[in-house]
């Protein structure tokens, strides 16, 4: 139909996408029409997705489906192979390139957006020491560290429907087992807009993060009484929700706020 037509066209022409501060080397790219970001895909990304697809699927559809039950995680529209074919030279066998990535929505497309954070609730290994780069992301010290003295400021029925939509979102991610994703929040100042997305969900806890925990955790190897990188989903659910709702300051008004809700709560 016409939509596949106009992905499709979007798709023909990206252009290669840097950004500063990022922990990820993998590639990424934008449609030149800014409308979708490509990221490529690690084997063991690869796996998760697969596993995870069809819950993902069926959670997003409940969503795209109501008109009351909103969503933060940013769409994902398709995981795809791109093989490079390399014609055989002087008898040898050929070696095709092939690139798997995945094909997400650009959360600020037609927004003018001044400055963008990527944050996960840690501040082990999450300040951007080049703030003020081209392209750069923002993270949570670099947050934490302006916040004093230029909060994000978040009206109250906006700030407990994110908190409500967060709230579901990351539930369904620890049942899944899914954990080290991020919120990705863009300033549009002109339109004065808060943009936010759950992004990089799809990685599950697997039993080399495992092993990882308790390592970091029992001090074996040093370091005992630390927080460790890697912890469960759940512990990252509880403290990633906790993270967010410090870092995104109420405006009071004349209506009283609603409760706060558990952030251990599944």
């Amino acid at each position: 139909g016409k939509g596949d037509e106009t992905f499709i066209h979007s798709l023909l022409r990206c252009k290669k996408w840097e950004t500063k501060g990022g922990k990820s080397n993998a590639y990424f790219a934008k449609t030149l029409d800014d409308r979708f970001v490509v990221k490529q895909m690690s084997k063991t990304e690869i796996s998760s997705f697969l596993t995870f697809a069809p819950s993902y699927f069926r959670y997003m559809n409940t969503k795209l489906d109501s008109t009351k039950e909103r969503c933060c995680l940013a769409k994902i529209f398709g995981v795809y192979q791109v093989v490079i074919k390399h014609p055989s030279s002087a008898g040898g066998a050929s070696k095709d390139i092939r690139l798997d990535v995945m094909i997400m929505e650009n959360i600020f497309y037609a927004k003018a957006i001044s400055r963008i954070y990527d944050l996960k609730g840690s501040i082990r290994s999450r300040y951007n020491a080049e703030p003020t780069a081209s392209n750069a992301v923002l993270l949570d010290e670099n947050l934490l560290e302006i916040l004093p003295a230029s909060p994000i400021l978040v009206e109250q029925d906006a700030r407990a429907k994110l908190e409500r939509s967060m709230w579901k979102d990351t539930s369904f991610l620890a049942q899944l087992g899914v954990m080290d994703y991020s919120l990705l929040v863009g300033i549009d100042e002109i339109n004065g807009e808060l943009v936010v997305g759950i992004i990089d969900y799809i990685r599950q806890y697997t039993w080399d993060k495992q092993l990882e925990t308790w390592v970091k955790s029992s001090g074996i190897l040093g370091g005992a009484g630390k927080v460790p990188t890697i912890i469960s989903p759940k512990q990252y659910m509880k403290r990633f929700r906790i993270a967010m709702m410090v870092y995104f300051t109420l405006v009071p008004s004349d209506e009283p706020p609603e409760d706060s809700l558990d952030p251990e709560a599944m």
